[in-house]
């Protein structure tokens, strides 16, 4: 009878950790932090670009506390703001989204995005064990669609520049001009580099005077970020991943949702090789990859991994 009281007690100590892991996990998503990161890439004598990244917010309109994180990140005054989509998790969402941006968005502070898949279509139940496979996408014939459309417009209608298989340019208030390239959601396969303008052939800005060229993609597959990278872009900014959501001390993400390693399922890396800061070769690049600040409403769990956004200051990179 002993024996079996002590198994009885050890299986009861492992539910209840389980359980404590689970209410943690669940607490944890509404954890939201803002990261901060340099990484020197302008040309010399050019004064830091604060630029305020932000994904994967996965709105569902009773979100208040993550509605007034939103709002609050206006107080970090940044120059540029690039969203990298998977905005909205709720048809209802478009409206309290564009009220917690509306700091950024009244007061004109320049920006730029491009759509995730569930921008496009809301979410699903689905097997939290399929993201363990190679590909964890599934046929969805009676998916719901998100009134994207409206927030774009919206977007657009401040300024913010629509990067969706698409170049750009985008205008400081300083005056100073960075060049852009982006791609729509490459997880519903909708990517494509778009074709760079008549003369100019060469990697690098589309734009005379640009001071810097970003790559903006929503999900980081390999083969988006050896396009960009082939594009000539100083720096390449994603989501998607959400920094593998659950992750376990020591070992990291489990997982990235799309082929993309499990060591750069968020943060500031090289690619295709290291950086910070040797370039790694000739054709390596910065890549910044935001772990995000939600969830799917059917999966409301973070471990290890924070939902967040990141204020990325680029500074001048000044040479040995």
């Amino acid at each position: 009878m002993g024996a079996m009281n002590r198994v009885f007690a050890a299986t009861a100590a492992v539910g209840a950790v389980g359980l404590a892991g689970i209410a943690y996990a669940h607490v944890e998503t509404k954890l939201f932090t803002v990261h901060q990161v340099t990484v020197p890439l302008l040309p010399v004598g050019q004064v830091p670009i604060r630029l305020l990244h932000m994904s994967d917010l996965h709105l569902v309109p009773s979100q208040a506390r993550k509605l007034a994180w939103i709002r609050s990140l206006a107080a970090l005054e940044p120059d540029l703001v690039v969203n990298t989509g998977d905005n909205l998790a709720h048809v209802g969402a478009v409206g309290p989204l564009l009220d917690a941006l509306d700091p950024l968005l009244a007061a004109a502070v320049p920006g730029a995005f491009v759509l995730g898949s569930n921008d496009y279509w809301a979410p699903i139940v689905k097997n939290p064990a399929r993201y363990l496979l190679p590909d964890a996408r599934i046929d969805q014939p009676d998916r719901t669609p998100l009134p994207w459309p409206t927030m774009i417009s919206a977007f657009t209608a401040a300024g913010w520049k629509d990067l969706d298989n698409r170049r750009d340019t985008v205008t400081l208030r300083d005056g100073r001009l960075l060049s852009l390239v982006g791609t729509d959601d490459a997880h519903l396969d909708l990517d494509q580099i778009p074709v760079r303008p008549d003369g100019w052939p060469q990697p690098g800005p589309t734009a005379d005077g640009a001071v810097v060229h970003l790559g903006v993609t929503h999900a980081p597959y390999r083969r988006v970020l050896d396009g960009l990278t082939a594009d000539g872009a100083d720096l390449i900014i994603a989501g998607h991943t959400h920094g593998g959501q659950l992750c376990l001390p020591g070992f990291g993400a489990l997982v990235t949702n799309c082929d993309l390693d499990r060591k750069r399922a968020s943060g500031l890396h090289g690619w295709p090789g290291p950086r910070p800061d040797s370039p790694g070769g000739a054709d390596s690049t910065w890549l910044h990859v935001s772990a995000g600040a939600g969830t799917s409403p059917y999966t409301p769990v973070r471990f290890a991994c924070r939902p967040e956004a990141t204020l990325i200051t680029l500074t001048e990179h000044i040479t040995p």
